[in-house]
């Protein structure tokens, strides 16, 4: 607990920021972090992620610190294995770092183990928000009857690790309490959006602009492949523009399915929009916002769409969160998940967009982000003032647990066996990131980095003295401690 005198500290534990990598998590760290700072010290866990050498650096009032270095999220179009294992390992750091409550986002799983162990024996809360539950359906399509089930497993073993559950929305809530039961509070806070930021931007130019648009990371789940073969299908008696906002792994794959299609004339692929008012321009102009996600946690996106003014349709499809907020818009449209389902909607809905659009709702008020920091600060003050873990399996605590002798004593010895484990980690850097490099080319060091994509597909140089440099780089900073 902290003194009556002094600020909490909350140590965030992320492994993207933006603006280096753009989803929803990131978003929702940019815009929450800076209005939590107002009531604590904030200090964000990361990989290195900014070009400067330093791994310390602060924005807004949030300070930055990089635990480990830069590896790429992505091999192909997959989340990449050896960064969620080396982004877990280095959460190992928080040990003997100064915290009284560590709130973390719930991707990619593996480095929840080493928060529950840090937590545990630091005595202080573990607060996750959880996106969206994957399930062993779902893990047994993305990697298969062998890899699925694994993964599948250390999802739900990381859903009983955390003091407090955050979920995105009632639908993440209710999977989650379907596997949990009551043996972990959960607590719904969604996502918002920056309507004050949305009402001061004017539509984009026409010619910047298109009938139909798509925001959003390119990957497999998103449906923009279903979007392209809509868009062949669609009759319509006038000409039309799409434009698809964002990166990704999908991107060559895309851009391959609208050439086969004839449709290099129709489709614009745009990577480089950055600013969020441009994105608000973007969707302001069009006419229909197209959202074909099979899989959402929430859905950020549409809900910006529908703040914008523009009609969103969206898919039906179970998994997909984003369709309980669009239902609920006069302006929204749920369809099926097939082609010519989706083509049929955006045919009705550019049909009533011609009838010009209507005020933003009353209801999408509730989803502004200092009404949602609010809550966010509300959860972690009162895990904070719990002031120690609630006791594993529920009941009270034992009479050891009151006293803390053993566990102070278990605690201290766990604590150097960590900074040994952390003094050893320079000596396997030094021996395996060679083969990381020249192998599997996961890793560049920020300040070398030729490029950094936005769906954090990293692009390094080949230069053996830029590799030897970042390989040292590597082994001085694990050697930290």
């Amino acid at each position: 607990m902290p003194s009556p005198t002094t600020r909490a500290s909350v140590a965030v534990v992320t492994d993207a920021i933006h603006p280096y990598h753009r989803g929803g998590k990131e978003i929702r760290y940019s815009q929450l972090l800076p209005r939590l700072q107002e009531s604590f010290d904030v200090c964000v866990y990361t990989m290195h992620w900014w070009p400067e050498h330093s791994t310390r650096r602060s924005e807004q009032g949030v300070e930055y610190q990089a635990i480990c270095p830069l590896f790429a999220l992505y091999k192909e179009a997959r989340r990449s294995m050896l960064e969620a294992v080396a982004f877990a390992f280095a959460c190992l750091r928080l040990a003997a770092k100064r915290f009284d409550v560590v709130e973390a986002d719930h991707m990619p799983y593996l480095q929840l183990f080493t928060l529950g162990l840090v937590t545990k024996l630091r005595r202080r809360p573990l607060v996750v928000t959880w996106n969206e539950v994957w399930g062993p359906e779902y893990w047994g399509s993305y990697l298969g009857r062998v890899s699925g089930p694994i993964a599948w497993w250390i999802e739900r073993a990381a859903m009983s690790l955390p003091d407090q559950i955050l979920a995105l929305s009632t639908g993440t809530a209710e999977r989650l309490r379907s596997y949990l039961g009551d043996s972990v509070p959960i607590r719904v806070i969604p996502m918002a959006v920056d309507l004050d930021c949305i009402r001061g931007v004017e539509p984009a130019r026409s010619e910047d602009a298109a009938e139909l648009i798509f925001v959003g990371r390119l990957l497999k789940h998103k449906g923009v492949d279903l979007l392209i073969d809509a868009v062949s299908a669609l009759k319509v008696d006038r000409p039309l523009r799409v434009l698809i906002v964002g990166d990704g792994p999908e991107r060559l794959n895309l851009e391959k399915q609208v050439a086969d299609n004839g449709l290099t004339d129709v489709v614009r692929f745009r990577s480089d929009v950055t600013d969020h008012t441009e994105v608000f321009a973007l969707m302001k102009a069009a006419q229909v916002f197209v959202f074909p996600s099979l899989r959402e946690g929430f859905g950020l996106a549409p809900l910006e769409a529908l703040a914008c003014g523009t009609r969103v349709v969206t898919t039906s499809h179970p998994d997909n969160q984003a369709r309980h907020l669009v239902a609920r818009s006069d302006r929204g449209y749920v369809t099926e998940p097939t082609v010519d389902a989706l083509a049929a909607c955006i045919e009705h809905a550019l049909a009533d967009a011609s009838l010009g659009n209507r005020p933003t709702e009353a209801w999408i008020e509730e989803f502004d982000w200092n009404a949602v920091a609010a809550e966010y600060r509300e959860a972690l003050t009162a895990s904070i003032a719990s002031g120690q873990l609630r006791p594993r399996g529920g009941g009270r605590a034992s009479a050891s647990q009151r006293k803390g002798t053993k566990q102070d004593t278990y605690k201290r010895a766990t604590l150097r066996a960590m900074r040994r484990y952390q003094a050893r980690l320079g000596a396997l850097c030094r021996n395996k990131i060679g083969w990381a490099l020249r192998e599997q080319r996961p890793y560049i060091s920020a300040p070398d980095q030729a490029e950094v994509r936005s769906e954090g597909v990293l692009r390094p140089s080949n230069s053996s003295t830029v590799r030897r440099a970042a390989s040292e780089k590597v082994a001085s900073e694990c050697q930290e401690a």
